[in-house]
Formats: C-alpha cells, structure tokens, sequence
C-alpha cells in the first residue's frame, strides 16, 4: 500500500473513524489526529470513534468514556465482560451505519480488532489501518496471517515488525517509528548530569514496573539485591514511583538496609535517567527508555505460576526485553522467573557499576538500539498520517 498523499478534490468532505482502546492509545492516537489534518487541509475532516481526553481534544466526540473498557487483569475484564462485548457491537454498528473513508485501530487487539473484523463484514472496501503491531513476533504468530482478513495495513512501532510480519504472512507493515524517539532530548544528559553519572555513591535506579502485581513480585527480591549491593559498595538507590502506589511502595522500602530515595512525577524520574550509573528494572518499554537514556540494566520479571506455563507454552520469540528484540541479542540481561534472585541480580548489576568490559559493551549495545529507534526527519505520527491519507487515495481510486 502506497504511503503517497492523496489527491482529491478539496472540497471533498473526509469521515475517519478512529479507535483507541487504553490511555496509551489515546496518546497515540492524539497526535495523529493533528497530524492527518495537516495534511489533508484544507479539506474538511471529522473524526469519529472512541478515545480518551487528548483525542477528544483533537475534535473526536467520543462513542463513551474510554475507562469503560480499559481494563486490566483477567478478574477485572471478567466483570465487564458483558459491558465491553455491547460496546465492540455498538461501536461495529456505529462506523458500519457512519461508513467513513478510512478506519484507524490503534493497539488495544482485544477491543479494536474485534470492532474490525465487524466492520470489515459490513463495509469490505474499508481501508483498515492497525497502529501498533500485536506482538505476533512473539506469541501466537498465527494472528499475523487472519489479520490480513480485515487489516490493510500495520503501522509498527518496532523497527523489526515489518520483517516479522512479511515472514509470518500478515498485513502490509511499515515502520513509523517510536514515540519515545520524539523524547531524545528528555533522556539525553547535559554535561553536568554526565558527571554526576561519574559522581560517588553512584544513582542506582530501581524501576519495580507500575502494577501493584508488578511491585508484589519484584519489590523484595529488588531490595535483597540492593542491600546484597549496598553491603560492600555505596550506592545510592532512587525509586521512581506511580502516584498510586507511592504509599505502598514507602511501607514496603521501610525495612531496607539502605532507604531507597522514591520520588513521583515524570520530570524527576527523567532526571534520575540522565544522572543514573546503573537499573535495575521490570521487563516492560521501562527498558527502552533506559536504553534511550544510555544507562546500562539488569531486567527481571516475575509471574504467577500457572500465567507463566501459559507464557512458557505460547511465547516464541527468543527475548523478553525490547532492546534485545531490535537488536537480535542479549544486550541487556534478561533474569525471568526462577532467575530473578537477588544473587543474580546482584552480581550482573556489579560489573555495570565499574568500568568493565561489560558496562561498555552493554552501553555500546544501547548506542545501536538508540539508532535503529531514531529515524530523524518526520515524527513518528507524520509517518503514520502519510500512511493513512495514502490508504484514503486508493480507497477513492
């Protein structure tokens, strides 16, 4: 599918539908709102769909709130189950009877592409364009080859997603880029920040994950490690945390040897980014970010028993963490499950402390992923509206 801009006449009034699932879709979903007018003045445009208060913002009148149906965990869907199912018709309805030019699923796979493959049924000549990949690279490959059944096009946010996606059968793919490389400048240090990376004790980062699941599993065995690292170096522990869990977060660090110093907001955990030595992090886009930062990382990660024969019997791809999976190496230790100890943990995060041969090569490693993510020029939402006005085109030809 040709990503050219299309050619239609200006006064050629323009319907797309548009559907964000989760507040990290909505974030998406925002800017390429803005984006995709730009391109298309002066014709008029109108947004229809569902989204959350940026893409409301850009002019989306949303079908409902949008934490109706973002939900997490098996429990949590479970309850709204019959609420969520009524909202996939309702929305199916709505964009069949709408019957717009071109419809944008952003992520959220269980919501929008259920709303596809309805739509696709009563409108076949729709143009459908899926931002964000599923991680077909990674489990059940075979949903790369049924969504050529109802996606035309993949907008991917991984540099090796359209490879993934041309191996395994699926939709057209393109590479738009990350939206964190729009943030550069957020993880890249000044020169004082760089010294204090220098500075003694060095700023160890701990990054449990955001989930009150995620805090439960890894918090202790984070603090083990720290104590196990603190009894013969100085270190300096910061804790950047979620504004909901802080309060948990402060009575389970109480206990520690050495108090980690937790801090909230984003700009103070970006500045802990740029003047950190070492992380140690939960598997999760954390490590990406760190990554982008140049900061070198142990990553660890912990699930139920049964969740993780589940993982064990559907997961095929051969890392866990997105900096190994752009690279195709293990640059950045991956200690899951029954190999997140605090031993472990303890001794890859030592030699990240020091000048080692590790610590270059793992920060040599980050430089790459740091190149591939960046691909300069457009934005990756400029990208993904030449995409989507392309598709408008040869949906009008």
């Amino acid at each position: 599918m040709s990503a050219a801009p299309a050619t239609a006449p200006v006064s050629r009034a323009l319907v797309i539908a548009i559907l964000a699932g989760e507040a990290s879709g909505d974030a998406l979903g925002a800017p390429l709102m803005r984006r995709l007018r730009e391109v298309l003045a002066p014709r008029k445009l109108t947004f229809v769909g569902v989204g959350g208060q940026a893409m409301e913002e850009e002019g989306l009148r949303s079908l409902f709130p949008l934490p109706e149906i973002a939900v997490m965990g098996f429990s949590a869907v479970l309850a709204r189950l019959p609420l969520i199912l009524r909202r996939i018709r309702e929305t199916a309805e709505m964009i069949a009877a709408t019957n717009p030019d071109a419809l944008v699923i952003i992520d959220s796979p269980d919501f929008t592409h259920r709303v596809a493959r309805r739509v696709r049924a009563k409108l076949p000549k729709l143009p459908v364009i899926d931002y964000v990949s599923p991680s077909v690279w990674a489990w059940r490959p075979g949903r790369a080859r049924a969504m050529r059944g109802y996606v035309d096009h993949v907008l991917a946010l991984l540099p090796f997603e359209p490879a993934a996606h041309r191996r395994l059968g699926g939709p057209n793919c393109t590479y738009v880029g990350h939206p964190l490389s729009e943030r550069l400048a957020d993880f890249t240090p000044n020169v004082d920040e760089e010294a204090a990376r220098e500075a003694s004790p060095p700023v160890v980062l701990v990054l449990p994950g955001s989930r009150r699941t995620e805090i439960k599993r890894l918090l202790p065995v984070f603090g083990e490690a720290i104590a196990r690292l603190a009894s013969t170096h100085p270190i300096r522990p910061v804790l950047p945390a979620v504004e909901e869990l802080h309060a948990e977060i402060v009575t389970q660090t109480r206990s520690w040897p050495i108090a980690p110093e937790i801090i909230m907001g984003e700009a103070a955990k970006l500045s802990a980014f740029r003047r950190a030595r070492a992380a140690l992090a939960a598997s999760g886009t954390v490590t990406l970010e760190l990554a982008l930062a140049g900061v070198p990382t142990i990553a660890a990660y912990k699930v139920g028993a049964i969740e993780a024969l589940i993982l064990r019997a559907l997961v095929t791809a051969p890392y866990v963490l997105l900096p190994n999976l752009i690279l195709g190496e293990a640059a950045v230790p991956e200690l899951i499950q029954e190999a997140c100890t605090a031993k472990a943990l303890t001794e890859g995060l030592l030699p990240l402390l020091e000048e080692t041969v590790q610590r270059r090569t793992q920060i040599a490693a980050l430089e790459r992923v740091r190149s591939r993510v960046v691909l300069g020029g457009e934005s990756p939402a400029e990208r993904a509206a030449r995409v989507v006005v392309g598709a408008l085109g040869q949906a009008r030809a």
